[in-house]
């Protein structure tokens, strides 16, 4: 496992079967988390032979470790005008997205669309809120201001001290387990191989480009190879030319039970200090800590109570809900907090550095990878996110100090 659980809520459904690796492929993607499958879902549904490769389990990485918010207008941040444009463009393709996966998988995946709340508790939280929402107003986002009042009207369970709050409707979650699944079982029933539990060792060169991959259990040959496997990007050597700046930031989170007694949530909540996210399950997910400290999965008290007091701090009920659930993961993080798409060099795709924005940014990256394998082209809302933005400028010539 690539982070530690206790009692970590899992995916619905038995393992599928071991695939083998094959010889050759056309498309090998390297990690079989959530932006890995979608990309090779797409392709193999477009008539492709892919082959994904997963060092551990399909999803082990920040996938399952995720909330599973679609949250264009509540994470928009100052700074963050540059990836606005992509998150709304894949907000945009999440119904489609969500329609055939669940067709094609026979699964749902729990896409809920009551909106998501931002409160403000007390005075100095309620002037940084504004300041929030004067910038979503700015760049066009679709927000409505809310008192105090009219926010406990709808979300009876929250604490008095709600003094304000933001409502964006447009901000919808999925279920991260009964999403993975279905990308599992989709990909798969479009001819996919998944081979897990196989990490692989080297990329294969010839002259000057990438035609496949070496694994710990053989070699395959690739017509392109997509490296998506998350906050392992730029680990292990794989790319040394390139040195991508990807990090892990690691996050801890936690599953609480709602009952009739404890009351809970009907919305996605978020807090200053923690976001709260009811499933379908009944389960209320408390997240995520913030925390540079490398691959160290361990939970830590420190951690657990900041999400505890955090969610308190607004949901008094939570002191009532059983834990279920404690664990922590890896967001991909670039070094601009911005997804890395496109070709790196010759036969080599990148899909990585999502940060907190995987779930939201899973559509557009599938189709933006899937449209530069399938057709050569990039697509506009995804160009300036390639590679290239983080080369050091080119020196200027010197001046000669000559005099006309």
């Amino acid at each position: 496992m690539h982070a530690q659980t206790i009692g970590r809520r899992g995916g619905p459904g038995p393992s599928p079967e071991r695939d083998r690796l094959p010889e050759r492929t056309d498309v090998a993607v390297i990690g079989a988390g959530l932006i890995g499958l979608s990309i090779a879902w797409r392709l193999a549904r477009a008539g492709l032979a892919v082959a994904v490769i997963e060092r551990a389990k399909a999803g082990d990485g920040a996938s399952l470790a995720a909330t599973g918010m679609l949250a264009a207008a509540a994470e928009h941040e100052p700074g963050g005008e540059a990836l606005l444009p992509l998150c709304l463009a894949s907000q945009r393709l999440w119904h489609p997205f969500r329609n055939e996966l669940e067709a094609e998988s026979g699964l749902t995946i729990d896409y809920r669309r009551e909106g998501t709340f931002v409160i403000a508790l007390g005075r100095d939280e309620v002037e940084r809120l504004r300041f929030r929402h004067e910038l979503q107003r700015r760049d066009g986002l679709a927000v409505e201001w809310l008192s105090g009042p009219a926010i406990r009207a709808r979300e009876p369970g929250l604490r008095p001290t709600v003094t304000a709050g933001l409502f964006c409707a447009d901000d919808h979650q999925v279920d991260p387990a009964r999403v993975i699944v279905a990308l599992r079982q989709a990909f798969r029933a479009a001819g996919g191989r998944l081979i897990e539990e196989t990490p692989v060792t080297a990329l294969t060169r010839e002259g000057g480009r990438v035609i496949g991959v070496e694994t710990t259990t053989g070699s395959l040959r690739a017509g392109t190879v997509v490296l998506a496997s998350g906050a392992w990007a730029g680990e292990g050597g794989l790319v040394p030319d390139l040195a991508l700046p990807v990090r892990p930031l690691k996050g801890q989170s936690m599953a609480l039970q709602m009952t009739p007694r404890s009351g809970g949530l009907a919305h996605v909540v978020w807090t200053e200090q923690v976001h709260m996210a009811p499933k379908g399950d009944g389960s209320l997910i408390v997240g995520a800590t913030v925390e540079e400290t490398g691959f160290d999965p361990h939970l830590t008290a420190g951690g657990l109570y900041a999400l505890l007091e955090g969610a308190r701090r607004a949901l008094p009920g939570v002191e009532e809900m059983r834990v279920a659930g404690v664990w922590s993961g890896f967001r991909p993080t670039s070094d601009d907090d911005a997804p890395i798409l496109g070709e790196a060099s010759p036969g080599l795709v990148l899909a990585a550095g999502h940060h907190r924005n995987g779930y939201l940014l899973a559509p557009v990256t599938a189709e933006a990878i899937s449209t530069l394998i399938l057709r050569g082209e990039s697509l506009p809302v995804a160009a300036p996110f390639g590679l290239a933005r983080f080369a050091p400028p080119a020196p200027h010539d010197s001046l000669r100090g000559e005099t006309a």
